[in-house]
This record gives structure tokens, C-alpha cells and sequence, in this order.
């Protein structure tokens, strides 16, 4: 009897003409009759085979596409802001690359928009404001006519609404402290700079209002797989911005929304800087197995173990696992590691190929922030007792203390033990979390 509470209840045996009779009529072109049929056993299955039932999966497919699209159209009409209409002015640090990409992008969202490159370098500046041309980077792509380029921090910051953040890491605080008496206390500061201060290990959003003076300068860190070119020549891209301020946040993803770009928000800072940053250095790893024509196993091998290092570190620092999943997580490790147009890949593939880093540096006009950030990730590993062979490997061959070749043959030397101790660790860890996150809703629920 106990056991009989857990069964299903035993279907009641209804006649098949009674069945037919509830059937709603069809609904395909051709099917006039709502008359109830009699089918045999087994006649549906059949009609099935010759193609019915694929008419009914493609017709539940576009139905589902079409809610989706009704939805999205339902929801931007809902939340239609006035953010990039009561913006008048966008200021951008830094020349490189990806400040001039996006600049170009907000710049072209709306004509009379004023956007302000504060650069250092004066030929640059003349070539933006008379070519409408980056002649150091991008030099084939226009830019819009709305954009002017100057070498005054006063010039540049004057009436600013928002300020995109372009300098390398490297650079920030010294460049920061040098206009700090510019900047607005209340302006958003949106970083696009990627990596950890060598000397402090901190990160853009620690950098920031600490050279500023300024702990509650607003901040906002923009990341996820993007190259300034694919931006440029408006490719389909999708970013994530993460803020403290949910309603920040909210309004930089409508300043920078378009149809070409797609912008998520979230809360978690750290997960999308400490991923944003770490990548970088896994791309030059990444890059040496392609520079040694060590093949794909090694390659995905080494990738995956990179991307567990990087878990590792970022949730003992308190970032989102689900964070680490995302854009900024696994969707740059893939572009950064796969794609020929990453810096950081490329100083890996010509380290892998025999070249020293001196030349390798001497001759790139841009920076490769992997390269400074190595030796920092692992002091921060050390700081938060975090093995992280891989990328420890790639900081010892950066501060030449091993060659590429040496370094994997050491990786591959490491005990079987001593990797399956780690991966047990962290699981443990993350299971045990699980566990107590489950305990609280089970609790929730019964109170």
C-alpha cells in the first residue's frame, strides 16, 4: 500500500472514436474536414515517417523564433531610454586600437554626439582631426567626422558625460594621476584596459579611483571577445559591461547597444577583470603550442587545463562561476587563444618559434598586456595559495628562466597525482558550495 503512493495512477482505457471526436481540426493548408477519423494502432507514427511529424517540428520551430522576436521587439520598446539623447559629450583615453574602435562605434550611434580622444601623440591627432584617419592604428578604416582628437586633458574632460578608459594597465596610474585634477567626481569611468599593475596586482577598478583620489569615481569595466577591426567594420560582437551600480550599468549598455553590438550587464567586477586579465597570459601559452607545432591534443589539453587555472584563482577572489562561463570568460579565452589577430598570441607563436621576447616587443606598435600580467597572476596565485602550472610556466619563459621547449616538457613531466589532487580539490570545494546554496533553499522553502 505504501509503495503504491509513489505509482502513477493506472490509466483508464477510453474508446479511440471518443479520442478522435477531442482532437482540435487540423491546421494545414489542404485539411478542410474537422470530421473525427478512426486511426489504427500505430497510423500516427506512420504519417510521422512520411513527413507529418517534420512539418509539425518545423512549424513549432518558427513559432517559437517568432515569440522570440516578438518578445524582443516588445522589450526594447519597454525599456527605450533617453540615455544616448541626454548624452552630449564621451571622452576616450588612449589612441590605441580598440579606444579609436570604440569611439568610432558611439560616435556613429549618433551625429551630433561630440566624442574627445585625449592622445599624447600629436601626428596622430592631426591625422583624426584633418584625415578623419588613425594613422598609427586602423589607418584603413574612416572615422566619423564627430570625432576630434587633442592632446589637453582640459579640452578633453570639459563637460564629459561618460569617459572610456583606453591606456594600458601598465601606464594607468601614472597617466591618471597626471589629469586627475580634470575629471568630475561623478564621472562613469567605462575601462577597457585589460590586466593586473605588476608592482600592486591590482586590478582597472582598484587602479582607477585610487590614482584619481577619488574611491567612489563610478566604474565600469567593459570586456568580452571583440577585436577593434571586427568592430570597426560592424561584425556581429557581443560584450558584457559589470558595475556595482545595476543602474550604471543598465545605462552604458543602452549608450553602446546596437544592432551589430550586443551588450550584457553584470554585478560581479572581479569575475569579468581577473578573466579579462588571466586570458591574456593563457593566449601566449596557447600561442607556443602553435609556435612548437606541438598539435590540436596539446593544444585543447593545455587550453582546458588554463581555463581551470583561471577558476581556480578567480573564485578564491570571489568572482561568479557562471561569470567565468560567459563573454568574458570563456567566450574571450576562445577568441584569444584560437584567433591569429590576438597580440598576445601571436608574442607566444613567435616565442614558440625560436624568437626572443626582446625582438618580439621591439617590433609590435601596440601592447601586449599577457606579457606584463604573467608574473603578476602569479603572485597573486601565491597570495591566494592557488597552483597554477601553466600559466607559472608562462611566466618563467617570459622572465627567461625556461624555454619553451624545457617548460612543456616539465608540464608533461608533472605526477599524474599531483593534477588529479588539484582537480579533486576544487571540486570539492565547488560541490561543497553547491551543497550549502541547496541547503538554504531547501530551508527557504520550509519556513
Amino acid at each position: 500500500m505504501a509503495a503504491a503512493a509513489f505509482l502513477p495512477p493506472t490509466p483508464t482505457t477510453r474508446p479511440r472514436l471518443a479520442a478522435a471526436a477531442r482532437r482540435p481540426p487540423p491546421i494545414f493548408a489542404g485539411a478542410t474536414s474537422a470530421a473525427p477519423q478512426l486511426e489504427e494502432e500505430g497510423a500516427g507514427d506512420e504519417a510521422a515517417r512520411r513527413g507529418g511529424g517534420g512539418k509539425d517540428r518545423r512549424r513549432a520551430v518558427r513559432i517559437a523564433w517568432e515569440k522570440l522576436v516578438r518578445w524582443s521587439r516588445s522589450w526594447r520598446r519597454r525599456n527605450r531610454s533617453d540615455v544616448l539623447e541626454t548624452t552630449r559629450k564621451v571622452v576616450v583615453l588612449g589612441g590605441g586600437s580598440f579606444g579609436t574602435a570604440m569611439a568610432a562605434h558611439v560616435a556613429a550611434k549618433k551625429s551630433d554626439l561630440e566624442v574627445a580622444m585625449l592622445l599624447r601623440d600629436e601626428a596622430v591627432c592631426r591625422s583624426i582631426n584633418h584625415s578623419h584617419v588613425n594613422c598609427k592604428y586602423l589607418p584603413e578604416h574612416r572615422l566619423p567626422e564627430n570625432i576630434v582628437a587633442t592632446t589637453s586633458p582640459t579640452d578633453a574632460l570639459a563637460g564629459a558625460d561618460f569617459c572610456f578608459h583606453a591606456v594600458p594597465v601598465q601606464f594607468s596610474s601614472s597617466f591618471l594621476e597626471s589629469i586627475s585634477t580634470h575629471v568630475d567626481p561623478k564621472l562613469p569611468f567605462i575601462s577597457l584596459s585589460k590586466g593586473l599593475e605588476l608592482n600592486t596586482l591590482r586590478t582597472m577598478s582598484k587602479i582607477i579611483p585610487r590614482a584619481l583620489g577619488n574611491p567612489r569615481q563610478p566604474f565600469i569595466v567593459l570586456s568580452g571577445p571583440s577585436f577593434a577591426v571586427e568592430l570597426m567594420n560592424q561584425l556581429p560582437t557581443a560584450m558584457v559591461v559589470a558595475s556595482k551600480d545595476k543602474k550604471l550599468a543598465s545605462s552604458v549598455q543602452q549608450l553602446l547597444a546596437s544592432p551589430n553590438l550586443r551588450i550584457s550587464t553584470s554585478s560581479d567586477v572581479t569575475g569579468v577583470e581577473i578573466a579579462g586579465a588571466l586570458k591574456n597570459v593563457l593566449a601566449i601559452a596557447a600561442g607556443i603550442v602553435e609556435g612548437m607545432h606541438l598539435g590540436n591534443n596539446c593544444m585543447a589539453a593545455l587550453v582546458a587545463q588554463g581555463c581551470s587555472e583561471i577558476r581556480w584563482l578567480a573564485t578564491k577572489m570571489g568572482a561568479k562561476p557562471t561569470t567565468l562561463a560567459g563573454l568574458s570568460g570563456s567566450g574571450d579565452i576562445m577568441l584569444t587563444c584560437f584567433v591569429n589577430l590576438s597580440r598576445n598570441r601571436n608574442v607566444g607563436l613567435r616565442l614558440g618559434s625560436g624568437e626572443k621576447l626582446d625582438k618580439i616587443m621591439s617590433s609590435m606598435n601596440q601592447v601586449a598586456e599577457g606579457v606584463s600580467t604573467a608574473g603578476a597572476v602569479i603572485a597573486l596565485a601565491q597570495k591566494y595559495n592557488v597552483k597554477m602550472p601553466v600559466l607559472t610556466a608562462v611566466a618563467r619563459i617570459i622572465d627567461n628562466e625556461l624555454t619553451p621547449k624545457k617548460a612543456v616538457m616539465e608540464l608533461m613531466n608533472l605526477p599524474q597525482a599531483f593534477l588529479l589532487a588539484l582537480l579533486t580539490k576544487q571540486t570539492s570545494q565547488h560541490f561543497n558550495s553547491m551543497l550549502l546554496v541547496e541547503a538554504n533553499i531547501v530551508y527557504l522553502k520550509l519556513r
